[in-house]
């Protein structure tokens, strides 16, 4: 068995229980990445969250968690699919952990320059 890992597509978002707009996101990259990693043979998604964040309560966030094999690919395939659907490429951020441990996310991915900092 390949060796597996947590991969988290991070969207801020303006308060706790989200918008419908908010919403409508969450269903969709969460149909959208499902579709795609299992026709890679990569992964697949196992839930979301939203939110306040834990690191800021004052910030809210939508994560998307999947679990997906060969971290490079998931994640390139992640990014390209995000922005050909247009499910709001431009906000988000995309974090990677080794499965089944208790490690912290390391960002891999931020659509905002300069950010390097990343938490759930």
């Amino acid at each position: 068995m390949s060796e597996q890992f947590w991969l988290v597509v991070q969207y801020p978002m303006k308060s706790a229980k989200g918008s419908q707009r908010d919403s409508w996101l969450r269903d969709k990259v969460m149909e959208v990445l499902e579709i795609t990693l299992a026709d890679a043979g990569l992964g697949h998604v196992d839930g979301f969250d939203m939110g306040k964040s834990l690191s800021d309560p004052k910030k809210y966030v939508l994560n998307v968690f999947c679990v997906v094999t060969e971290e490079e690919r998931s994640l390139a395939l992640v990014k390209r699919v995000l922005r050909e659907s247009r499910l709001d490429y431009t906000r988000i951020k995309i974090a990677t952990m080794p499965y089944g441990t208790e490690e912290a996310y390391t960002l891999k991915y931020a659509a905002k320059k300069g950010v390097t900092d990343f938490s759930l």
